[in-house]
C-alpha cells in the first residue's frame, strides 16, 4: 500500500475551507459528501469546514458564500479531474455569487488517490499487498469520462503510472459515459494480455447513477471483484486539505510579495 503523510495542520485563524460538490438526486450523494466533511474535521478540529453544491442539492454556493459574509476561505472543488466543472462550472458559480475566493486545485492526479484504489480493492477482497496476487491480476479504472481530452489523459496517465509503480498484469481505462471503452471492452483487453483475475475500481468519489452503470456493465464482464467508490475514503480527506493548505499557502506568498512590492 501506499504510505502518506498529511502537512502539518495550519496555523489557528486560517481560512475556513468550502469544499465544493457536483450534487446528485441520489441522496447517496449528500451522504457521501457527509461523511467525507466529518472525516475531514476529524483530521483537523479546528478548522472551518462548509459544504456547497453546483447542482440538485442544498445550499448552493451563493448561499454559502453569502454566510460567509467576507470572511477568509478557500474553495476547494470536488472533483478528481481539470475538465468542464472545474475549468468554467465553479469559476463562474463564484462570480456569480460575488465571490472571490481562491480556488484550489483539483484532486487528481495524487498517488493519495492511488492509495484510496488500493484501499477499495482490499476491502472487496483483493489481497494488493501481494506482489504475486498483482501480477496476475488486471484492474479496470473505470472513470466518469469527459468531454474535455485532457482531463482523458490525466486518467490514463494515472493509470500508467497505477501499472508501472505497482506491478499489475495491467491497468485499462473505461469510462461510464462520454466515449468508450467500456469496462467489458477494457476487460476483454486485459484478459487478452494475460491478466487471469479482473478487478474494476471505480474511478469516482460518490455513487450515483455512474457507479451503478460500473456494476452492472463488471457483471456482464464477469470480473471477479468490484471495488466500491472512493467515498469518504481517509486518503481523499488528507488530499482535500492538501489542495486546501497548497492554495491557503499561495494566497498568503503572494500577498507578502505584493506587500514587499508596494513598500519597496
Amino acid at each position: 500500500m501506499f504510505l502518506t503523510r498529511l502537512p502539518a495542520a495550519p496555523p489557528a485563524g486560517s481560512p475556513a475551507l468550502l469544499l465544493i460538490a457536483h450534487g446528485s438526486r441520489d441522496p447517496r450523494h449528500a451522504a457521501t459528501v457527509d461523511a467525507l466533511v466529518g472525516r475531514i474535521r476529524g483530521l483537523r478540529p479546528a478548522l472551518d469546514v462548509a459544504t456547497a453544491y453546483l447542482d440538485h442539492c442544498a445550499p448552493r454556493i451563493p448561499q454559502v458564500t453569502g454566510r460567509l459574509a467576507g470572511a477568509p476561505a478557500v474553495a476547494v472543488p470536488l472533483l478528481l479531474g481539470r475538465a468542464f466543472h472545474a475549468k468554467s462550472d465553479i469559476p463562474a458559480a463564484l462570480r456569480e455569487a460575488g465571490s472571490d475566493l481562491p480556488l484550489a486545485g483539483v484532486l487528481g492526479p495524487s498517488p493519495l488517490l492511488l492509495a484510496a484504489l488500493e484501499r477499495r480493492l482490499a476491502e472487496a477482497g483483493l489481497d494488493v499487498g501481494s506482489a504475486a496476487v498483482r501480477a496476475r491480476t488486471g484492474v479496470v479504472l473505470a472513470a466518469a469520462g469527459s468531454s474535455d481530452p485532457a482531463a482523458d489523459a490525466a486518467t490514463r496517465a494515472l493509470a500508467a503510472d497505477w501499472h508501472r509503480g505497482r506491478g499489475w498484469a495491467g491497468v485499462e481505462v473505461a469510462y461510464a459515459s462520454a466515449a468508450g471503452p467500456r469496462v467489458p471492452d477494457a476487460a476483454d483487453a486485459l484478459r487478452a494480455g494475460g491478466a487471469r483475475r479482473i478487478a474494476v475500481a471505480p474511478y469516482l468519489l460518490a455513487p450515483g447513477l455512474l457507479p451503478d452503470r460500473i456494476a452492472d456493465a463488471a457483471a456482464r464482464a464477469r470480473a471477479d471483484l468490484t471495488a466500491t467508490v472512493l467515498g469518504a475514503a481517509p486518503e481523499v480527506a488528507e488530499l482535500i486539505l492538501r489542495r486546501y493548505d497548497e492554495a491557503r499557502t499561495a494566497v498568503t506568498v503572494g500577498a507578502r510579495q505584493q506587500a514587499a512590492v508596494l513598500s519597496a
